[in-house]
């Protein structure tokens, strides 16, 4: 009986690695609102680090330790974090800047896990709104596939991502 459970679970495993696998190589996670500003005063408050206090859902330990480095904003600033669990430690920067329609960022991640992203905001007029999109995409390592099987990484960073643009449009609305 032991020999019988052992081998259902060896097989078991088995197949949750080559499910694994199997899983997508790359990952993308969107959200996008609509906020009453122009895209001008929403693209000042994205393009410079320094006004990421007033929105990011990412700022979750108040002992955070934060540097900004390179350009004051746009193309070449450099925002860098090291924190609890809950923030662990890595740097973001942008590496292109269209104003008032686009901007683009590599995310480095070191804690709690190694990662490298490409984020996106896009903002489109939309009569007396503009559609802010936020968006992040990357490679799914094997590691992440497998967690990916317990761990839906859409609903979790996209649920961030859903209340830092809910944030933004507090404070661009004003």
């Amino acid at each position: 009986m032991l020999k019988k459970i052992s081998i259902a679970l060896l097989v078991l495993i088995a197949a949750l690695l080559v499910f694994a696998a199997t899983r997508p190589d790359t990952f993308r996670v969107e959200r996008s609102a609509s906020i009453k500003a122009t895209p001008e005063k929403i693209f000042h408050l994205i393009n410079d680090f320094h006004q990421w206090d007033s929105w990011t859902p990412y700022n979750k330990d108040p002992a955070m330790k934060k540097t900004y480095s390179g350009a004051a904003s746009g193309v070449g600033a450099i925002s860098a974090w090291e924190g609890n669990s809950d923030v662990g430690k890595g740097s973001i920067q942008i590496t292109g800047s269209i104003p008032p329609a686009k901007i683009e960022m590599d995310l480095n991640l070191i804690k709690p896990f190694k990662g490298h992203n490409r984020v996106e905001f896009t903002l489109e007029p939309n009569g007396d709104a503009s559609t802010v999109t936020w968006a992040m995409n990357g490679t799914n390592t094997y590691l992440c596939k497998l967690m990916g099987i317990f761990i839906n990484m859409d609903k979790m960073v996209g649920k961030d991502f859903a209340a830092g643009l809910a944030k933004l449009k507090l404070v661009a609305e004003k």
